[in-house]
């Protein structure tokens, strides 16, 4: 997927007016994640995501210790959104990187991080469901 592709894709699923705030909702989801997680799992899951999308993700400083109270308030910031908003974001972005990344990657990350992060793959067990 091209990284127009990925913006509009962001944008649509938000419904959000325009693609600097799907840009914006993106950098703050990936940069956070990245943030939390050890390099090589960022990297695995940067990997398949378009060039300036997994930058986000890889250029982080890695393997910092919070929670996900903290994760939304870094997003909420970052987005210049609430953290309701903040915490809906991440959802919608990492069901769109679990659909271009590997079953195997998503798992990776999740099991990196601590049991109250589980609201993060909310979409992504909505979608197994429904399989």
């Amino acid at each position: 997927m091209k990284y127009d592709d990925f913006m509009g894709q962001v944008q649509n699923r938000l419904e959000l007016p325009d693609t600097g705030r799907a840009v914006r909702a993106t950098r703050a989801v990936l940069q956070t994640l990245g943030e939390r997680v050890q390099k090589g799992e960022a990297t695995d899951l940067a990997g398949p995501l378009p060039m300036e999308v997994d930058y986000y993700l890889t250029s982080a400083d890695h393997g910092e210790r919070f929670d996900y109270d903290e994760f939304l308030s870094r997003v909420a910031d970052r987005a210049s959104v609430d953290e309701s908003d903040a915490n809906y974001h991440a959802q919608v972005v990492m069901g769109l990187v679990s659909e271009l990344v590997s079953r195997a990657a998503v798992e990776e990350i999740r099991a990196q991080l601590p049991e109250d992060f589980e609201p993060l793959f909310g979409l992504i067990d909505a979608e197994e469901v429904e399989e």
